[in-house]
């Protein structure tokens, strides 16, 4: 299967040192389930989750796969007064990507992202390639080249 997608390709372009890694799946799993399959720490392997806040200005958090996001750390940590899971069905056309398959890097516009602070413990961290199944695996600070980013606590 090709692995060339737009957050791949973007890392290329930049000469950002990085590893895609594709487990087989063709469908969305839990992101513990994708840490598992590759036969990752589940704590360096992090999802990442769209949010709209009270503003109407989206925010893209990321965190490890089995840890959940606090909505008012999010919403403190960008400056609003909430922020609130973006529907399903939004994350398409707000995005490029679908559930599953979201990567930090390469939406359809470079939204503020917050990284959560436990990704400096990692030298590489995993998250989404921009398609089901594919992961990269990079330093945090590789999706500072694409996103105005800082890092923050962000779990429950």
């Amino acid at each position: 299967m090709e692995h060339k997608t737009n957050a791949v390709r973007m890392l290329e372009q930049k000469k950002i040192p990085h590893e895609v890694l594709d487990c087989g799946i063709t469908e969305a799993v839990s992101g513990t389930r994708m840490a598992q399959l590759l036969g990752e720490n589940p704590d360096s392997v992090f999802k990442t989750l769209v949010t709209v806040g009270k503003s109407g200005e989206h925010y893209v958090f990321m965190i490890p796969v089995d840890r959940e996001l606090d909505l008012k750390k999010a919403a403190a940590a960008v400056g609003e007064k909430s922020v609130a899971m973006i529907k399903s069905k939004d994350l398409l056309p707000t995005t490029g990507y679908v559930h599953g398959g979201c990567s930090p890097i390469g939406m359809k516009k470079a939204f503020k992202t917050s990284i959560d602070s436990s990704a400096k413990n990692f030298e590489k961290i995993l998250f989404s390639a921009g398609r089901i199944g594919l992961q990269i695996k990079a330093p945090a600070s590789a999706v500072e080249k694409f996103a105005r980013t800082k890092y923050a606590d962000l779990t429950v």
